[in-house]
């Protein structure tokens, strides 16, 4: 897919003092799901001087919605952001701050951290360490011990394959002398940068760690940072790719498992993520009039509609609103911290460098009932394999 790149125009420097208090509690629009496991280990409480960070109408467990705004859908996930990443204003969201697990998502922290670092041309050798604790039947890309790899492979491996083996390779080399490990820190420094204090990452590709979580907000924040680079919009754009023939191994393609793309109007890029503790996780993007809208959602179930089928209601929902519409904003790593950092100050155009954009024709919207059909055809995108394990 060729896209063109749109400028978008520059919003007005605005600033918001926020306070300390808690927005007044909306229950989420919900539906349950019969697939929905027996409880599971509940997450650490929100830190209350980050609750507030976005906007006092973000700090809810509950609904987090413009007053008058038509209800937004009902999902199964449970949390969930929609925002605009050029402005920067959150439309709606259901427990914006509230820690969850990230499964294969996480990647995108990864890749916002370590692209700046690491060249693309750039050929690394996959060692047997990167690749021992890593169960065969999970999500992998398919590299081999001696196998010789560009970055740019690895990267491609990533995000259109959610590899768990390419994870770990870009990890180790992104973390120098200290390894795998100095690429997690890289990624939890980068979170930290970023301002998305519910995010902890344990390990590079989004498996279940210890202490691993995020939280939708801070997921808005680095689809942000990582939608602002021209590279990885597109390697997020890539239909298929196909990697050379390595020792032990024939060549072989790689197709994006986001099955969105091209079956959503306007669909730019978007990552998928399961395991058994997280559950459906999903962030995507994509544009309609000058807008590009993200959706970030976490703790989704397979049934009624699956995460991809809940994105797409949530994407229409907020393409159905006003642009000048929100309950909050993204916040920038260059914005005036105050005390507790609940005072945010909205600086420069808002895009938090974005830059230029990617542009498509603008679309229609799909219904709900399109979202039913296309949630029974996606649903097979998503890996159980040995457990449900896909990271």
């Amino acid at each position: 897919m060729t896209l063109s790149a749109l400028l978008v125009s520059p919003v007005g420097a605005i600033t918001t003092r926020t306070r300390a208090m808690a927005a007044p509690h909306r229950p989420c629009p919900t539906v349950e799901s019969p697939g929905r496991p027996p409880a599971t280990p509940s997450p650490p409480p929100v830190d209350p001087a980050h609750r507030a960070v976005g906007g006092e109408g973000l700090a809810t467990a509950g609904l987090a919605a413009p007053g008058g705004a038509p209800r937004p859908p009902a999902v199964t996930a449970t949390s969930w952001v929609v925002a605009d990443l050029d402005s920067g204003r959150v439309l709606g969201g259901c427990g914006p701050h509230e820690h969850r697990t990230p499964a294969s998502v996480q990647k995108l922290l990864l890749a916002a951290a370590l692209m700046p670092r690491l060249d693309p041309a750039q050929v690394v050798e996959v060692k047997r360490e990167d690749l021992r604790d890593l169960d065969p039947e999970s999500s992998l890309m398919g590299v081999v011990p001696g196998g010789r790899y560009s970055v740019e492979d690895l990267w491609l491996g990533l995000l259109l394959e959610s590899g768990n083996d390419a994870a770990n390779v870009l990890a180790r080399l992104g973390g120098g002398a200290a390894g795998r490990p100095g690429g997690v820190q890289a990624m939890n420094d980068e979170a930290r940068r970023l301002r998305a204090y519910q995010t902890h990452a344990a390990t590079p590709s989004g498996l279940d760690g210890p202490g691993q979580y995020t939280s939708a907000y801070d997921l808005a924040l680095i689809t942000r940072a990582a939608f602002a680079r021209e590279d990885f919009r597109r390697y997020m754009a890539t239909r298929t790719a196909e990697v050379a023939e390595q020792r032990g191994r024939v060549a072989f393609g790689i197709r994006n498992d986001n099955a969105l793309l091209g079956a959503y109007p306007g669909m730019l890029g978007g990552k998928t993520g399961f395991t058994d503790l997280a559950r459906q996780t999903y962030v995507g993007v994509a544009e309609r009039d000058g807008r590009r809208l993200a959706v970030t959602l976490l703790g989704a179930e397979t049934a009624p509609l699956g995460s991809l089928g809940e994105a797409t209601a949530l994407l229409n929902w907020g393409f159905g609103r006003s642009p000048d519409e929100s309950v909050g904003r993204l916040v920038a790593p260059e914005e005036k911290k105050g005390k507790d950092d609940r005072v945010v100050i909205a600086a420069g155009d808002g895009r938090g460098g974005a830059g230029n954009s990617s542009s498509l024709s603008s679309p229609l919207a799909l219904g709900l009932g399109a979202a039913i059909l296309l949630s029974v055809v996606l649903g097979a995108t998503y890996r159980r394999r040995s457990g449900g394990r896909d990271g």
